[in-house]
């Protein structure tokens, strides 16, 4: 069985070579990179599984990295930063990272945020579970995660489309953020719940206005919910 591929992006080569050490001792096939342009290459030629890339890098940082990467994978994305500002987080999330660690980090919350990511990206249902909701001009399906929109397929990282799909699939009902980061995230998050308002804004774009029997809604002072109207 092939290991599963992590690609490091980091420029201080004392954590590169921790997280190499810990990963590969944990089972995964490590690639690194120390600067931005060559994270960019190496993504590409690698085919990882999974990226942890540094916020502050040479050459390109890890927002301008994030952005290529982007434009021709949805491969899960941790961000690694030093600054632990609010600013900072919701542009990674913006940007499409699925999750954020903030220096100086335990190697062991790295390995659980990875095994969490990834066990989200990689799971496949049974051939005769497919997971998958219909509204006017909307289909999220999880087996595959596709999300068409009027007719036509939209590229969504995997945690905008897992968000989604459980607010259509329980229409109506009312979430808090916390819930949303417990019921999708699926383990306990580390961050704040900023991250499930950067998704959901994300989602808006993406589906703001495309139908009258539907909304994304935000409940103020509460949390967010499918609505569907008559």
């Amino acid at each position: 069985m092939a290991l599963e591929k992590i690609l490091v992006v980091d420029d201080d080569l004392n954590i590169c070579e921790l997280l190499r050490l810990y990963l590969e001792k944990e089972g995964y096939e490590i690639a690194q990179a120390n600067d931005g342009e060559s994270a960019v290459e190496t993504a590409k030629e690698f085919q990882p599984a999974l990226i942890l890339l540094d916020l502050m890098l040479p050459k390109m940082d890890g927002w301008g990295v994030c952005r290529e990467v982007r434009k021709t994978s949805n491969v899960p994305i941790i961000m690694l930063t030093a600054k632990g500002e609010t600013f900072d987080k919701v542009l990674g999330l913006e940007l499409g990272a699925d999750d954020y660690i903030v220096k100086p980090f335990d190697a062991k919350e790295v390995l659980a945020r990875i095994k969490a990511v990834l066990r989200r990206s990689v799971a496949v249902p049974a051939e005769n579970d497919v997971k998958e909701v219909h509204y006017d001009k909307l289909i999220v399906n999880l087996t595959n995660y596709e999300l068409q929109v009027d007719g036509k397929r939209v590229d969504t990282p995997p945690k905008e489309l897992e968000l989604i799909f459980h607010l259509a699939s329980n229409p109506n009902r009312v979430y808090t953020r916390d819930q949303l980061l417990d019921e999708v995230w699926g383990f306990d998050y580390f961050g704040d719940s900023r991250t499930v308002d950067v998704h959901v804004k994300r989602l808006r774009e993406k589906l703001e206005g495309v139908s009258d029997k539907w909304e994304l809604k935000t409940v103020w002072s509460v949390g967010y919910k499918f609505e569907t109207r008559a």
